[in-house]
């Protein structure tokens, strides 16, 4: 059986530039589930040939790959440690090939790293300004939401005497920073998704937000959650909304407690936020992994680890994916019943996971941030 190199979703995408070219919902395309502006950006593809917007996927890989080097450059990081580091994500096969076949995921990246970068340099509107455009493109980066309140902590965090005496209530006082940064993300968040309703309705708002809270794939998902997906996936039954919405607790438990320890330090506080969102989520597919394989070279020149320990966890980490794919492979290529193996292979994944944060913590050099130049 031949697999073809371009993504299923770069056909969505086009499809859905095609209903814009004619002057229709991008949502009369079945399966498109993303910000209209994709379809916008991509109707190059109809306008002048079908393969821009790869170019443009790949032109963004290559400015995330720049924006690392400037992140870490600018955090104080010898340069060839930056380059090394920049070039783990251009030389990375997974991230080259995702952007190659057509997949958008290298805008978020960069979008996501852009608004980081701009916030530790203390550029507080336009960081709002990036956070808003990368919310809108995907509701994930929402879970750095608390660790940038935290960090926006004005006089409270100049030094150490006074964070001791700072009590919790004055940790979540507004101050100008907060209410700048919030208003910002916040206004540009509202206003595309005011201009997007206007033209396309309550399906823009379902289908770019609310289906991705709601849903409950069972397809290519790593989720723990993934047989009580399945065992639930009946038509005519379906997941409870209270059931969809409790396995969301121990992310939310998680991501405040990742806020709470790490919000001084941004690029690890983001990496946890995404690292934990993903593997807890209800639904964890393969190109969830780029979210935090984006932001993971801004960490690594702050773990004390020896090229043994990252080869083991990198070793671990795609040994847990291959007991994955043998059950998911015969089950979809050869229609096996395996529902129970993958989700055994899932829960033996998720602990894999869980061992590289614990790792990460454990090996992790601490860096205070104060606004960086």
């Amino acid at each position: 059986m031949s697999v073809k190199f371009t993504d299923v979703d770069y056909h969505v995408f086009t499809d859905a530039a095609k209903f814009v070219v004619e002057g229709e919902s991008v949502y009369k395309r079945a399966t498109y589930r993303y910000t209209p502006l994709l379809a916008w950006v991509l109707t190059l593809n109809i306008w002048v040939t079908p393969f821009i917007g790869k170019l443009i996927f790949i032109a963004f890989d290559v400015l995330t790959g720049h924006t690392i080097y400037t992140l870490l450059c600018k955090m104080g990081h010898e340069h060839h440690i930056a380059r090394n580091c920049s070039l783990f994500w251009l030389l990375n096969p997974l991230s080259a090939t995702v952007s190659s076949r057509g997949n958008a995921e290298s805008i978020m990246a960069y979008l996501v790293l852009m608004s980081l970068l701009l916030l530790v340099q203390g550029k507080t509107l336009w960081s709002a300004v990036f956070y808003g455009l990368a919310i809108h493109f995907k509701i994930y980066p929402i879970t750095f939401s608390l660790p940038i309140y935290l960090y926006l902590n004005g006089d409270a965090a100049d030094n150490k005497s006074q964070q001791r005496k700072c009590c919790f209530w004055k940790l979540l006082l507004p101050n100008r920073d907060r209410i700048l940064f919030f208003i910002i993300s916040g206004g540009i968040l509202g206003i595309l998704t005011t201009i997007f309703y206007y033209m396309y309705g309550w399906t823009f708002l379902f289908e770019t937000y609310l289906y991705h809270v709601v849903r409950g794939d069972i397809k290519h998902n790593f989720s723990p959650y993934f047989y009580l997906l399945y065992l639930t996936s009946d038509p005519t039954l379906g997941v409870p909304l209270c059931l969809r919405l409790l396995v969301f607790l121990p992310q939310v438990i998680l991501l405040v407690a990742v806020a709470l320890t790490f919000h001084r330090d941004q690029p690890m506080a983001w990496f946890l936020c995404t690292f934990i969102f993903v593997i807890a989520n209800k639904v964890c597919t393969s190109q969830y992994f780029l979210w935090y394989l984006s932001l993971l070279p801004i960490v690594l020149p702050s773990l004390h680890m020896n090229a043994t320990q990252y080869l083991n966890l990198a070793s671990f980490w795609f040994f847990g994916q291959a007991v994955w794919l043998c059950p998911a492979y015969y089950l979809e290529f050869e229609g096996y019943n395996t529902f129970m193996l993958i989700w055994l292979a899932g829960l033996l994944f998720f602990c894999i996971n869980g061992m590289i944060v614990y790792n990460v913590i454990k090996n992790y050099k601490k860096n205070n941030f104060q606004h960086i130049d």
